[in-house]
């Protein structure tokens, strides 16, 4: 994370702005996908019980961790040189 900050720290507010806009658009992704998987978990579940495709969702929560963080400090940074 150290190295994230750093990294946004040096970019320009171009940069930083074109940042946030694919992180939006990656946000939305992933909140189809996540959607998608949690869909199929309950139809699963519907279906045959318990089973592999009940938890698959939960190999997703990383990733979905690891955006969110990356948010945070975009958006912190935008706030810090008052580009929100």
């Amino acid at each position: 994370m150290q190295s994230n900050d750093k990294q946004l720290t040096e970019l320009s507010d171009d940069e930083l702005l074109q940042q946030k806009k694919k992180l939006k658009s990656e946000k939305i992704s992933n909140a189809v996908i996540l959607g998608f998987m949690v869909g199929v978990a309950v139809f699963s579940t519907w279906r045959n019980g318990f089973g592999l495709f009940t938890f698959f969702p939960l190999l997703f929560v990383p990733f979905a961790l690891n955006h969110t963080k990356k948010v945070s400090a975009l958006e912190a940074e935008l706030r810090a040189r008052n580009l929100s």
